[in-house]
């Protein structure tokens, strides 16, 4: 079996076949997948958000499904429902979309609040009960949901509390000039670049490298160095709402994942620096001033993160 970042590394490179000039986004979500976390992609529509999902899935061939969220879509269809077999005389359960590894959750900002619940729920306790019966989901598992940023008529904004339960939120954004002249490239031949795509890694090995992560030491260094972080963004004028404990933990654990794809057994300050803008800018909430000066949450990010001391050693 290969190293965790031979795997990575190989994933980046078939992903990169349809995602193109966009590395860094497809390594973020590979290290939310190492997390067991999910993703929130917030881009303009065309930039290829649903691209990235059936990529991912194709690669390391595990199922996929896609949930075009509606106001008229219920949890049922999203947990699945319970159904009289009316030979037997007993109640079969026929799975929803979330019963797969790998889950796009489309426009997730267009369906009602209590279908968001039922899905963000999952995302937590990663099983579902109907009826009261329990169905574990299959491992791994990862929800990439998206929302458009400039459309809001007829949206549900998810509120703290939910946008919370996302690993990181990430932008695919436009390409670049000459990235945009090679997907044309790409694009307009006999053959479309996804079914290129073969399986290169399996759900047993990404299961490996989801254990390999929580091998990753972290010196108590590093640990009161997130803790500082976060205890700023908390008392920070700007912001309304600062950093969960549970966006702590998720900013250790990013950091662990980065640490692991160069090849170290130990993390930095620079990894929780390099990981900070993508796990904690959506779990704050700015405030009523600085919404009205335009102020960026990752304007904010940046800035706790130049004020706060950088640990000078490490053990």
């Amino acid at each position: 079996m290969q190293h965790p970042q031979q795997l990575v590394r190989a994933l980046q490179q078939n992903i990169g076949k349809v995602i193109v000039g966009k590395d860094d986004v497809v390594e973020l979500t590979l290290i939310a997948l190492l997390c067991r976390g999910h993703v929130l992609i917030e881009d303009v529509p065309g930039v290829g958000k649903t691209t990235l999902a059936s990529a991912l899935a194709k690669s390391l061939d595990c199922t996929f499904k896609r949930i075009q969220f509606t106001p008229d879509v219920t949890p049922s269809d999203v947990t699945g429902y319970s159904i009289a077999n009316f030979k037997t005389g007993d109640m079969e359960f026929k799975p929803g979309a979330v019963m797969s590894q790998i889950v796009l959750a489309d426009e997730i900002n267009r369906t009602s609040p209590k279908t968001q619940s039922s899905l963000l729920e999952v995302m937590e306790e990663y099983q579902i009960t109907v009826d009261g019966v329990t169905h574990q989901l299959p491992r791994p598992f990862i929800v990439l949901a998206t929302q458009n940023p400039i459309e809001f008529v007829g949206t549900y904004p998810l509120p703290e509390a939910q946008m919370d339960r996302f690993f990181m939120k990430i932008s695919i954004g436009y390409p670049s000039q000459e990235d945009e002249i090679d997907i044309l490239g790409r694009y307009t031949t006999a053959t479309a670049p996804m079914q290129s795509l073969e399986p290169i890694c399996s759900a047993e090995e990404v299961l490996m490298m989801q254990g390999a992560v929580n091998e990753i030491y972290t010196a108590k260094e590093a640990r009161s160095y997130v803790a500082a972080i976060v205890a700023a963004t908390r008392r920070h004028a700007m912001l309304r709402l600062g950093v969960s404990t549970r966006g702590a933990i998720s900013l250790t654990r990013a950091a662990q994942a980065f640490a692991l794809l160069e090849g170290r057994n130990y993390i930095l300050p620079e990894d929780i620096q390099r990981m900070a803008r993508s796990v904690l800018s959506h779990r704050v909430s700015l405030s009523p001033e600085a919404r009205m000066k335009g102020i960026l949450p990752e304007r904010i990010i940046d800035g706790v993160l130049a004020q706060v001391q950088v640990p000078v050693k490490v053990s």
